[in-house]
């Protein structure tokens, strides 16, 4: 039975006007996108909470349970969904429209979760000028105040209101009517320009360790597409959420002409593309190096390629809007 109380959820639902066939934004700092209500465990309460704390969900997940295929995918703080349905037990299904996953919704993918963690009315997508660039930060209700939304995300889109005060940013948050404020030194305004390999490399390393959590999108806990995903959306670049999809929207490169920044794609005989890597060194005949979020190692490394990766590469693609180095 889900651990959602159904009548607490559905008064915040209610409230914030989620309802069916409307858009809505994520209001927490990171959601968790479930692929049914009924897979939720009583160790996800953390995640599932109107105020989430995923650093104490992902440090309570048992080594087994951080690979079960009950997550499918993560969602930030202002991140844009349709709604297609709201459960009475407070539950929502819905589309993450800035997820690409053509395989599963031409939309965006689909999956589950509370729907008190959404909230409607946003600014205009192209209000949200300033990026996070630090792993994870806090907003507070006053420069230095109390926090008030805790533990977002590298890549979390802001919407800046008005100038600094005293290495403080005011900006707008979903769900909240008044300002909240972010350490200047977070955030970053958003590329204007596609990246560089070097960029990409550096963004992608800042979450080096992180643990392995299949489905995960963030600092506490990311599987191998999500930090590819992650890493990019950073920078500006929207890639598809999963794997396979990932190869689908990159260009395939001759043997052998890979660079750093590249991907490194694996996938048994017959079957789609399963793990991706970011190339971080390329020797032609020699050593070939990348940087992933590997199931058996558990969390972020950068290494080279281990045999069994090397039996299932079937090949190197290149995102198209990287800039020439």
């Amino acid at each position: 039975m889900s651990p959602i109380r159904g009548g607490d959820w559905i008064g915040r639902a209610g409230r914030a006007g989620v309802r069916a066939g409307r858009t809505a934004v994520v209001r927490v700092a990171v959601a968790t996108l479930w692929a049914r209500p009924e897979a939720v465990r009583p160790v996800d309460a953390p995640a599932l909470a109107h105020r989430t704390d995923l650093a104490r969900w992902s440090s309570a997940l048992h080594a087994e349970a951080r690979f079960q295929e009950r997550v499918l995918s993560q969602l930030l703080l202002g991140e844009r969904v349709l709604v297609e349905e709201v459960r009475p037990d407070g539950w929502a299904r819905l589309v993450a429209v800035e997820q690409p996953a053509a395989k599963l919704d031409p939309r965006g993918y689909p999956g589950w979760l509370p729907a008190g963690q959404l909230t409607t009315g946003e600014d205009p997508p192209d209000t949200r000028d300033l990026v996070v660039d630090s792993v994870t930060t806090a907003l507070r209700a006053t420069p230095g105040g109390p926090v008030v939304v805790p533990g977002v995300v590298l890549g979390t889109r802001l919407a800046g209101a008005g100038p600094p005060r005293g290495g403080w940013q005011p900006v707008r948050v979903p769900g909240h009517r008044r300002l909240l404020w972010a350490p200047r030194r977070h955030l970053v305004r958003n590329p204007t320009r596609p990246p560089t390999a070097v960029e990409v490399l550096t963004i992608a390393n800042r979450l080096r360790d992180v643990g392995y959590v299949w489905g995960g999108v963030s600092a506490y806990g990311i599987d191998c597409s999500g930090l590819v995903h992650l890493a990019w959306r950073r920078l500006g670049i929207r890639l598809p959420r999963d794997a396979d999809d990932q190869a689908g929207a990159t260009r395939p490169l001759a043997p052998g002409t890979e660079r750093p920044g590249d991907l490194y794609l694996f996938a048994r005989p017959g079957r789609p593309v399963h793990h991706v890597g970011i190339v971080t060194a390329a020797q032609p005949g020699g050593d070939r190096r990348m940087l992933h979020a590997s199931y058996s190692a558990r969390r972020v490394v950068e290494e080279s390629m281990p045999a069994d990766r090397a039996a299932t590469l079937v090949g190197a693609h290149r995102v198209c809007r990287l800039a020439p180095a």
